[in-house]
């Protein structure tokens, strides 16, 4: 067992060195702790050196230290002895148990232990008087007391440290709740400023481009008034946005959410966009009413639907049917596909992305893309949205 490299602690070092000359000066004044032995005279320094050697390690190579100051004791006890070796044994022991491996940990007092009833038995047996139940005393005060004890610090030290690991894990998962909370409001927040916005921007994008492209004073006219609609109907949606964000926004009004009630003035408004918009409700009015979140989603699926439809789709009928279903709700929404023949505005595909974002939130299935049809290439979208939160991935 080599001895450890790694430089002693500074604790351990005073240790040492305040034992070995507390030793010398027990030595110097005559005090023994085993008078009368075979080896007298310096004999006694020696195992002293030693075990003080070992206190500089005791942290370093707990294991290699016990053995050594083991044998260290063992020959003191042929020499006159030192009250200060027995002291310096006694931290070993102490400082194996803390520092040393967890099998130490848990081997170490149980060999103490029983060295300890094994000596008290065997002088009591050689002495044949009860007086010999007080070397047995201690020698557990040496060995089976210091390992007891380290036992103790030992597994405070442990459950400290696991509290404190603990406490970390949880302030992490709380940042990383945090975080993902941040991300998932914005994430919200970017969907609902889309979706409340990007229609009356898209109109007015267009019948901008139409108003400047066309010279007829009267489609002029009529598409700056389109846009001064939407213009009107953009800033009262993005006031109403700003005031959920600021309490002091000045917009006392609670912003109420969409519901699937006001379709028919979306699909009116889209009309007076320009888009041939027809609306297939097929909604059971007497049925049992709608999850608010399913109809909140429904209604802005439908809303940037007509959007995307106002800005890509080549002229032709679109069309927004819903279905509602045992256990669900389906959206679907076809426009032409093709190139648009009038002016277009770009998209940056955010769209789809928060149409697929509310689907999935609520557990639903959402697709969209080209498909053929009777009246020739369409784009569909259809979302299927549960109606009950249990029933996640519902479909057909």
């Amino acid at each position: 067992m080599p001895l450890s490299l790694a430089r002693p602690h500074r604790v351990d070092v005073s240790i040492a060195a305040a034992s070995l000359l507390s030793g010398l000066a027990l030595w110097g004044l005559g005090l023994h702790s085993n008078p009368g032995r075979p080896l007298g005279g310096t004999w006694a320094l020696l195992p002293l050196a030693v075990l003080a050697c070992m206190e500089l390690v005791r942290r370093t190579a707990p294991r290699t230290a016990l053995t050594i100051g083991t044998l260290a004791l063992t020959a003191d006890q042929f020499t006159e002895g030192n009250l200060a070796s027995l002291l310096m044994f006694t931290d070993i022991v102490y400082a194996a148990v803390v520092y040393g491996t967890p099998a130490a940990a848990r081997r170490i007092p149980v060999t103490t232990g029983l060295v300890t009833v094994a000596v008290t038995i065997g002088f009591l047996a050689w002495f044949q008087e009860p007086e010999a139940i007080l070397i047995g005393v201690v020698a557990g005060a040496i060995s089976f007391g210091p390992a007891t004890t380290g036992v103790l610090v030992r597994n405070h030290r442990e459950a400290a440290d696991a509290a404190k690991l603990r406490a970390e894990q949880t302030a992490l998962l709380a940042e990383m709740d945090r975080v993902q909370a941040v991300v998932a409001e914005r994430a919200r927040v970017a969907r609902e400023l889309h979706d409340m916005v990007a229609n009356h921007l898209s109109a007015i994008a267009i019948h901008s481009t139409a108003a400047l492209s066309l010279d007829d004073p009267a489609t002029s006219r009529e598409a700056l008034g389109v846009i001064r609609e939407n213009s009107v109907q953009g800033l009262a949606e993005m006031r109403r946005l700003i005031g959920i964000l600021r309490d002091d926004s000045g917009d006392l009004e609670p912003a109420a959410a969409p519901t699937l009630d006001g379709l028919a003035s979306l699909v009116a408004g889209a009309r007076a966009n320009g888009l041939d918009v027809t609306l297939d409700d097929a909604l059971d009015p007497a049925g049992p009413k709608l999850p608010a979140p399913v109809g909140l989603a429904a209604y802005r699926i439908v809303q940037e639907s007509l959007t995307n439809a106002l800005k890509h789709a080549s002229p032709g009928r679109v069309t927004v049917r819903l279905v509602q279903q045992p256990r669900a709700l389906k959206v679907r929404v076809t426009s032409p596909y093709g190139d648009p023949s009038g002016p277009r505005a770009p998209g940056s595909g955010a769209g789809l992305v928060g149409m697929r974002e509310r689907t999935e939130l609520l557990g639903g299935a959402f697709e969209a893309g080209p498909e053929s049809s009777p009246d020739g290439k369409v784009w569909h979208v259809l979302a299927t949205l549960p109606v009950d939160p249990a029933d996640e991935g519902a479909k057909e």
